[in-house]
C-alpha cells in the first residue's frame, strides 16, 4: 500500500518545522513508520544545492536560476528519498514543497504561473500531497518571531516586506485553488491549538483512506 505525503507550508518562522516533529511524534506513537524530510535538502545533492541558494553572497542569483536550482533539488529529492519511502508504505512528511516554488518564486518573483507549473510537474514527476497545511501568520508577526530567534537570516529571509505580502497573497490563493488537499491552518494560535488542529484533520484523513 502506498504511503500517505504529508507537506508543511508557510512563511519563514510561522512554525512547520515545529508542526511537523509534533505530528511525526503522535503518528510515530501510533505505530507509523513515518519519514521526515525539509527542502530544499534531504540528499547529498539537494543539500549542497541548498547552500548555494539560500547563503548571503554578493554573487547575484537570477530569479529563473534559483526557481530552477530549487527544482533539481527537489527533482533529487522526490526520486531518491520521497518516491522509495511512499513505495515503501511510509508516511512522509516534508518541510516545503512545490508549492514553496509556487508562492516564492511565482507570486514572490514574479515568474509566470504556466512556466512555474510545468517545472513542478516534470520535476517531481507529477507528485502531489495527499495534504498540506499552510501555517498563516502575518508579516509582522514573522518579522517579530525572527526577532526573537536572533538567528542570522538567510539570502531570502532577507527579503523586504513587499516580497512577503505577495508570497502570503499567492499561499492564501494556492489554498482556494486547491482547497481539497491544502488546509490553512491559522499560525496565530497556540501550538496546542495548532498542534491539535493538524493532528485531527489527519487522523480524520487517515480514517478515510
Amino acid at each position: 500500500m502506498r504511503g500517505i505525503f504529508i507537506t508543511f507550508e508557510g512563511l519563514d518562522a510561522c512554525g512547520k518545522s515545529l508542526q511537523l516533529k509534533k505530528l511525526s511524534q503522535q503518528l510515530s506513537s501510533r505505530g507509523n513508520a513515518v519519514l521526515e524530510i525539509r527542502e530544499p535538502g534531504g540528499t547529498s545533492l539537494s543539500e549542497r544545492i541548498r547552500q548555494v541558494v539560500l547563503q548571503q553572497s554578493d554573487v547575484p542569483v537570477n530569479r529563473a536560476a534559483e526557481f530552477l536550482l530549487y527544482s533539481a533539488a527537489r527533482a533529487q529529492l522526490v526520486s531518491e528519498v520521497i518516491k522509495p519511502a511512499l513505495n515503501q508504505g511510509k508516511t512522509v512528511l516534508c518541510d516545503r514543497y512545490y508549492d514553496s516554488s509556487t508562492a516564492y518564486q511565482g507570486y514572490g518573483r514574479g515568474i509566470d504561473s504556466e512556466s512555474i507549473d510545468q517545472v513542478n510537474m516534470f520535476a517531481t514527476s507529477g507528485l502531489a500531497p495527499d495534504i498540506t497545511f499552510l501555517l498563516d501568520i502575518t508579516i509582522a508577526e514573522m518579522k517579530n518571531r525572527q526577532r526573537k530567534m536572533n538567528a542570522a537570516l538567510d539570502r531570502i529571509e532577507s527579503e523586504n516586506d513587499d516580497f512577503f505580502s505577495k508570497v502570503r497573497d499567492g499561499y492564501l490563493e494556492l489554498a482556494q485553488k486547491h482547497s481539497d488537499r491544502i488546509i490553512v491552518i491559522d499560525g496565530m494560535q497556540t501550538i496546542t491549538e495548532i498542534t491539535e488542529q493538524i493532528w485531527n484533520y489527519t487522523w480524520s484523513y487517515l480514517q478515510g483512506v
